[in-house]
């Protein structure tokens, strides 16, 4: 290089030093802003199986919210639960967390409680009292039972308490887990009164505008209406079952037997028979909708939390199963529902800057007496009916009886107390107990829930089992049953255990900060807190074992 050229280098290199390092200058009015949404949305299905999507892919509209979700956001086709039992309570509360019941004490819907030798219900707390109804029960809920942060929590840390967090649902563990321990509220349906309700643990009174939805008496509005079919006859007779079953339920009387359903009748009588239609995801997304007018989300400084769970799949698919005519028609109404919330989004939150994310609590199993018709392997197995006859089973060989306290989801749980005071050996009754469990056709094996890492199972069955126990509120032995084996009556269908159907659930993500796409790769439930978590740049729950989607968001 000659001395001209050299010069002319030196030149450019000095005049770049300054712009290298000049650092924007802030005075103390001055704040440094991160992107994030104006609102996130959390939307979970009650019992949707992943394979929904695509099944019944042909009935949704183009503008309603299944396609959308798909083709203009980001699916993650591949999702499973990393924990047994697959219920509601665990589903919702893993969602929101990022962790298993081994972590969050969840679970179950129910439990037995070993400190206080009591039946506890998910969210029971009778130190508060119900807010909105005459219902006593029905409002004496809260998170208290929960051990661990929710991602709605820590987005509240992180604003300084600023973002408002809501969760709605008509279930109440749909609304008041996800919704997390700092919420600004909860609010879950009432089926005596059929209103919204919450507890004193939020506040003291309903919000006028929540006071003045309920005086609306929607349920009879919807009720006014037959439950119809919208699609028509030759697509429930290509994608259903048969349309009378002698082994689906009857929720709305013995003589209503297939659609269309005559709903007037429970007007103004009966509340609850609006959660087993379709019609009380439509009464969820009017809530949805007021909750957001009302309470101004996504018009702030700070990010807002809605998380809405629609509740009335679960009731249908419970009844009717999988393969129903009810169930095809749920989803393609609940399609529409779904559409009409976006467009209301779109309106008034505006295109791209909300973030939603749309999954399920749990899966669910088809109709034993379904699969059984077709020959694939089925069965029904009873708690209430199992722990009978173990009972009898050890009271004839130890000559004591009720040496079991409780059975949940084939989860069994010892009468420790009673054990110990009669100086019992307890390996030996859970030796007996498995002995005589393995002559029932109907269970695979038996499983020591503290020694399950070592189980003779496959790698992921046994750490189902393992994520899924803690001493204080798990019990003894967990009761694998075969795949197609439900816990449940005599119609219908359940879910619960480590299987696919009941495992296998959709995630859906759409809106500000995502891709378009879809990955096949492998993903869990427990990632979900940890994506909202990287999305929007903040602490990830504090129980979190999952790991961000890092395809999903830009």
């Amino acid at each position: 290089m000659n001395r001209k050229s050299l010069l002319i280098a030196l030149g450019f290199m000095v005049l770049s030093i300054p712009q290298l390092q000049a650092q924007p200058k802030m005075n103390n009015t001055q704040t440094a802003t991160i992107a994030r949404p104006k609102l996130v949305v959390g939307i979970i299905v009650d019992q949707m199986r992943w394979d929904y999507l695509y099944r019944f892919y042909n009935v949704y509209e183009p503008n309603g919210g299944f396609k959308r979700l798909l083709h203009q956001g980001f699916s993650c086709d591949n999702t499973l639960m990393p924990y047994v039992p697959t219920v509601t309570a665990v589903g919702h509360t893993c969602v929101y967390t990022g962790s298993v019941p081994a972590l969050t004490g969840i679970t179950g819907n129910n439990w037995f409680d070993n400190n206080t030798l009591k039946n506890v219900y998910c969210t029971d707390d009778a130190s508060v009292a119900t807010v909105g109804s005459i219902t006593k029960a029905a409002g004496e809920m809260s998170p208290r039972n929960l051990w661990v942060t929710t991602i709605t929590d820590e987005l509240r840390l992180a604003s300084n308490f600023k973002s408002k967090t809501i969760g709605i649902s008509i279930k109440d563990r749909g609304a008041i887990l996800p919704a997390g321990h700092a919420a600004n509220a909860a609010y879950w349906y009432d089926y005596q009164t059929g209103n919204f309700i919450t507890s004193t643990y939020y506040m003291n009174q309903l919000p006028e505008w929540l006071t003045n939805f309920n005086n609306k008496k929607w349920v009879n509005t919807y009720y006014e209406k037959k439950w119809s079919p919208i699609l028509p006859q030759s697509t429930y007779q290509q994608l259903c079952d048969v349309d009378e079953n002698s082994y689906e339920g009857k929720p709305f009387g013995k003589d209503e037997k297939r659609l269309p359903y005559d709903l007037s009748k429970f007007k103004g009588k009966d509340y609850s028979k609006i959660a087993s239609t379709p019609y009380a995801n439509d009464l969820l997304e009017n809530l949805a909708e007021t909750t957001i007018a009302n309470e101004q989300m996504g018009k702030g400084n700070e990010t807002d939390f809605l998380a809405v769970s629609f509740s009335s799949t679960d009731y249908i698919g419970h009844t009717f199963g999988p393969n129903s005519w009810e169930l095809l028609d749920t989803y393609a109404r609940l399609d529409k529902t779904l559409g009409k919330l976006l467009d209301y989004l779109d309106k008034t939150v505006g295109k791209n800057q909300y973030t939603l994310f749309l999954t399920a609590d749990h899966a669910g199993a088809q109709i034993p007496e379904f699969l059984t018709k077709h020959n694939i392997p089925g069965g029904r197995a009873d708690d209430r009916d199992l722990m009978k006859e173990l009972n009898q089973h050890l009271a004839a060989q130890f000559h004591q009886p009720n040496l079991i306290h409780a059975i949940w989801e084939f989860d069994v749980y010892l009468n420790h107390g009673l054990i110990d005071s009669l100086q019992l050996n307890q390996a030996a009754i859970e030796k007996s107990i498995a002995q005589y469990l393995q002559t029932d056709n109907r269970v695979l094996t038996v499983v020591n829930k503290i020694t399950a890492a070592t189980a003779s199972l496959p790698v992921s069955i046994r750490e189902m089992i393992v994520n899924g126990y803690t001493p204080k509120r798990s019990g003894d032995l967990q009761i694998v049953m075969k795949s197609g084996v439900i816990d449940a009556g005599k119609t219908g269908m359940s879910h619960g255990v480590s299987y696919t159907y009941d495992t296998h659930i959709p995630l859906l993500w759409f809106g500000w900060g995502i891709q378009k796409g879809h990955t096949n790769k492998t993903t869990y439930m427990t990632d979900i807190s940890a994506t909202v978590a990287a999305l929007l740049k903040i602490q990830m729950p504090s129980g979190c074992i999952g790991k961000p989607i890092t395809e999903v968001y830009q």
